[in-house]
């Protein structure tokens, strides 16, 4: 696969032209949600914007910024069509981008009677809906019953903060159906987003729980006091980890050192942007679980996805020692000192 390539590397590129009636949807308040709402609204010129709140939509549309996630990011909200109601924008949508925290997102489509039948559903979430033990695109193809053309997801290193400060970021969608992905790329590609597609839609959900699981391990192990050279074993041993399991559970072929598996897995490791990171840095410095959470005021995806993680592998029994060690850190309140000295000699 080799390095990231794209056909879109022109700077200005004009509105994207888009099928008769085609119209995009975010389904999501947060971050991410806000960045790619940014990113559309540069090639399309007009979106729909499901939000959960309408205080939060009445101060979005008063302040022309999301009032609690990168409000430094300007918007027109001319162009914005918000609502509360997600049956009104699923019924207004062909394409929706779901940008919910996956433990959320559950509860957000119980609220559904609309029909995502003939719906292109993109799922930018990276995490597993819980209880389910399902990645968000499994759980739309068998709760909904939706084909697998119609299910796609985006991944890579991307972090929302510097998607809003414009700085260069490289994007995966992924779909069984190419030709799909090439045209949502397309679409949300510009002078700072390059973009490639891919068929590997399990993989690329699959490493983008594990990162999280991953960067919440290295947190712990800043917290704890340990160096930058461990940092950079932890990291290579966390890559095989995810190989080993991705080979497992879909054997493809695939490059795991591509952008959207390892650059997804280092930037989530190192960034101070990183949301799992910081809390593991919080769980390694002495906070509980729920200390750090409420602290945070921010959803760490990678708490969840570790159990589910846990739950997952109890079927497929792949050796995956940073899973059990955040594991039990977590969720059996072991000592992270003690587990993490463990896993240290477990390294080669």
């Amino acid at each position: 696969m080799g390095f990231f390539s794209s056909s879109n590397d022109v700077v200005d590129l004009p509105i994207a032209s888009r099928p008769e009636g085609s119209t995009i949807a975010i389904m999501g308040g947060g971050s991410w949600a806000t960045a790619i709402a940014k990113i559309v609204l540069e090639r399309v010129d007009h979106i729909w914007w499901y939000m959960r709140r309408n205080d939060t939509i009445e101060d979005f549309k008063r302040l022309e910024h999301n009032p609690s996630y990168l409000t430094g990011v300007h918007f027109d909200v001319k162009r914005i069509s918000f609502s509360s109601d997600i049956n009104e924008v699923v019924r207004a949508a062909d394409t929706l981008i779901f940008v919910t925290p996956s433990p959320y997102l559950k509860n957000h489509l119980k609220k559904l009677k609309v029909k995502l039948q003939g719906k292109f559903i993109i799922t930018a979430i990276k995490g597993i809906v819980p209880e389910e033990n399902l990645v968000c695109s499994e759980y739309f193809r068998q709760v909904f019953n939706l084909p697998d053309e119609n299910v796609a997801v985006l991944g890579g290193p991307s972090h929302a903060e510097e998607v809003a400060s414009e700085r260069l970021t490289y994007l995966t969608v992924g779909c069984s159906n190419l030709d799909k992905a090439r045209r949502f790329a397309d679409t949300i590609a510009s002078g700072y987003i390059k973009t490639k597609t891919s068929a590997d839609v399990i993989g690329i959900e699959y490493a983008s729980v594990l990162k999280n699981v991953y960067a919440i391990a290295a947190g712990i192990c800043n917290g704890l006091k340990y160096g930058d050279n461990f940092q950079s074993v932890l990291m290579a041993n966390a890559v095989q980890e995810m190989d080993r399991f991705l080979r497992a559970v879909y054997p493809i072929e695939r490059n795991v050192y591509d952008s959207v598996y390892l650059g997804d897995l280092l930037v989530t490791g190192y960034s101070r942007f990183s949301r799992n990171r910081v809390f593991g840095t919080m769980i390694g410095k002495g906070y509980s679980v729920k200390s750090a959470q409420v602290e945070m005021e921010m959803i760490a995806e990678g708490y969840y996805g570790t159990k589910c993680m846990k739950d997952i592998n109890r079927h497929f029994r792949v050796n995956m020692p940073i899973l059990d060690a955040v594991y039990n850190i977590l969720y059996e309140r072991i000592s992270p000192a003690i587990e993490i000295k463990l896993l240290t000699d477990s390294f080669r």
